[in-house]
């Protein structure tokens, strides 16, 4: 009998579905009256015509609204009638036989507050603010203005706090819990790594489908203010070079280059990062792949002799839509690897994900994910959620 039970809710568990942090903004459909398909499929993961739409300042080419903003008879004056404001609501129930190996609900687990748009002609911004997530105010993550056809040209600039690995895959946009593993390393003390940090972006688009990204950011991640009122607490910056290629309408190939330096107690850490990465696409199908090399010559800031270490790492993700554009349901199948001369950043999971849309805007999903190399014992994940954007 006990058996029977503890089948019955392993079968509940996997039908519920790991929240995962998205970047969906309804507030857009709403903008335009369309419908979240038309840039997503499914909600969070963008189409080329939801990258090309962001890329614009997350408004359509050749399409006027003109009641999106207030006349007030002067034309140096853009002011939006109405604020576009979205809300995420996410909510799930887990089991990890690596903890306590108890059912875990979690709703909420992630609320967030999320607004973008255009502010005047080629001006626009993107924010969101997570009211909680694992039971803390989590505050800022993506805050930034974009200004779109500098000169006259394909020139775009950013500023503000955002992803330093957007260039290569949006983690905001994945459709799985589990995370792409290699963008959020920190080694010893240092506190680069290729998630969230401060700074500007310049973009770039060529004819022949190559795109080019700068970024020069703090190389602090999010840390708030020191006692000084500054949030880069040494005198360096840290850069990034990134190239992607367009061979195909299908196939895109890319590659990137990371430099920086870190300063701790009068004690220098200089660090650099390379990898590479593709994309090939089919109407059912999408695989994704990343590979990162990371070198710190002293990221435990030692006063004796420096220690080199070394990590590298990279995931490989495959989707499938048995429907193209018109799928209620997917899967992904995501594998992620994390290689270190420190032992606790070791990392090598596999999983697999389902996911079905209740509606546009609602999505269930179950996932499991096993978990070979970590700093804890071999051990399976279990999830089921919901998450939804209004």
């Amino acid at each position: 009998m006990k058996k029977n039970i503890g089948m019955v809710l392993l079968f509940l568990a996997l039908l519920f579905v790991f929240t995962s942090e998205a970047w969906s903004i309804p507030a857009f459909a709403r903008k335009y009256s369309i419908s979240c398909k038309v840039c997503h499929n499914p909600f969070p993961k963008l189409k080329p015509y939801g990258d090309e739409f962001a890329n614009n300042g997350y408004v359509i080419k050749d399409k006027e609204t003109p009641r999106y903003n207030i006349d007030t008879g002067d034309n140096m004056l853009s002011l939006l009638r109405e604020l576009p404001i979205a809300i995420r609501f996410d909510g799930y129930l887990s089991f990890d036989n690596a903890h306590n190996k108890r059912f875990d609900f979690s709703a909420p687990y992630i609320v967030k507050l999320m607004s973008g748009g255009e502010i005047a002609k080629h001006i626009s911004y993107y924010l969101y603010f997570i009211f909680t997530e694992g039971g803390e105010i989590a505050g800022l993550e993506d805050a930034f203005l974009m200004f779109t056809n500098l000169f006259k040209t394909n020139l775009g600039f950013f500023v503000g706090q955002f992803q330093v690995a957007d260039p290569l895959f949006k983690r905001e946009l994945r459709l799985t819990y589990e995370n792409y593993r290699i963008y959020g390393v920190k080694v010893g003390q240092a506190r680069a790594d290729l998630t969230y940090d401060r700074g500007v972006m310049l973009t770039y688009g060529l004819p022949t489908g190559t795109d080019l990204t700068l970024e020069i950011v703090n190389g602090m991640g999010l840390d708030p203010v020191d006692d000084f009122g500054t949030f880069d607490n040494d005198k360096y910056k840290n850069f990034m070079l990134r190239v992607s290629q367009d061979f195909s309408p299908e196939f895109r190939a890319g590659a990137f280059g990371y430099v920086g330096k870190e300063r701790q107690d009068n004690i220098n850490d200089t660090l650099w990062m390379a990898g590479g990465d593709l994309t090939w696409s089919q109407p059912k199908f999408q695989f994704n792949a990343q590979y990162l090399y990371r070198e710190d010559k002293n990221p435990r800031f030692l006063i004796a002799e420096a220690e080199k270490i070394q990590t590298q790492g990279g995931f490989a993700e495959l989707l499938y839509f048995p429907h193209g554009d018109d799928s209620r349901w997917y899967t992904v199948a995501l594998f992620n690897w994390v290689d270190s001369d420190q032992p606790d950043l070791k990392y090598t999971s596999a999983g697999l994900h389902y996911g079905y849309l209740l509606r546009r805007n609602v999505r269930a999903t179950v996932e499991a994910t096993y978990v070979f190399k970590s700093d804890l014992p071999k051990h399976l994940r279990l999830g089921l959620g919901l998450i939804t954007g209004f």
